[in-house]
């Protein structure tokens, strides 16, 4: 089995569009949604939910009004300025500003504070009309990503080791933070989407130093190549120094908003169209390199 983390600098470059589009052409892959923080893989997939799992975040910090003698300690300590007293005369905390760090616990005389775990989040194993699918639910401002990115993807190999699947189609969130260092992490390959803009040209060298660290091969692929020329040519001239390869140039196609609002891939929604031509043969060149 093969896990593909399909990866871009930035958002909004297509990646998920792409990952739907080779979930498609794959026959059978698992897949994976490592996107936690705003997955919208299952906006195209429209996965049967065949099992929920907890998923415990940051720690949260209360306070006992009615333990709380208002001594102000706790907040002398706190160096994310999230206790204030109330009109009471005892304190509070300001769950926004708060980092969970539980010094406050620690250093009230009378144990007025206590902290519990968010239950705010939650992975699935579904089923979709492409097979497999792990994915995940993250309640706004929630933490620890990177841990659920971790969770999912030990699910889906479990899954794919189960029944045999060649690949493993991993669709990593954007940027080059914790949650695509956990995305990327033992992955076999890394298909760089990317798009004829500088934003993410500079993205993207930010990205491919990142994947450079876990010594895997790079791919890429530059979406919407047709609509700024000289962008395009900037960024294939870019991976071709780093000998990376550019498995194909997508053209913009207004189809790909139209299989979004109809929950299907470009692949499916319009299998004619030259768009999806291209992602045939990008899908064809990058299994025949990792196959050999």
């Amino acid at each position: 089995m093969k896990e593909i983390t399909i990866l871009s600098g930035k958002g909004g470059t297509g990646k998920t569009s792409v990952t739907a589009a080779l979930a498609s052409l794959a026959n059978g892959a698992v897949l994976c949604d490592s996107d936690v923080d705003a997955a919208d893989l299952h906006l195209i997939l429209k996965p049967d939910i065949l099992e929920t799992h907890p998923f415990q975040g940051f720690w949260i910090a209360r306070i006992d009004a009615s333990v709380c003698t208002g001594c102000g300690i706790c907040a002398d300590y706190c160096r994310f300025d999230a206790i204030h007293p109330d009109d009471s005369g005892t304190y509070e905390i300001n769950s926004f500003k708060c980092e969970g760090c539980r010094l406050c616990e620690r250093v009230c005389p009378v144990q007025a504070i206590s902290s519990e775990k968010s239950a705010n989040n939650a992975w699935y194993v579904s089923q979709t009309r492409f097979g497999w699918m792990v994915h995940a639910a993250m309640g706004p401002g929630e933490e620890n990503s990177g841990k659920l990115v971790t969770q999912c993807r030990k699910k889906a190999k479990e899954l794919a080791e189960e029944n045999h699947a060649a690949y493993l189609l991993n669709d990593g969130p954007p940027g080059i933070g914790c949650p695509a260092i956990a995305a990327v992490t033992g992955s076999d390959a890394a298909l760089i989407v990317a798009e004829p803009s500088i934003s993410s040209l500079h993205d993207a060298e930010r990205l491919v130093f990142l994947i450079d660290g876990f010594s895997i091969p790079a791919f890429a692929l530059i979406n919407k190549a047709d609509i700024h020329p000289e962008m395009t040519g900037r960024l294939e001239k870019f991976f071709r120094e780093r000998s990376i390869p550019v498995l194909g140039l997508l053209p913009f196609d207004r189809a790909v908003v139209g299989a979004m609002v109809d929950g299907k891939s470009i692949t499916e929604h319009s299998p004619d169209s030259e768009i999806s031509s291209v992602l045939q043969t990008a899908w064809e060149k990058l299994t025949r390199q990792l196959d050999q």
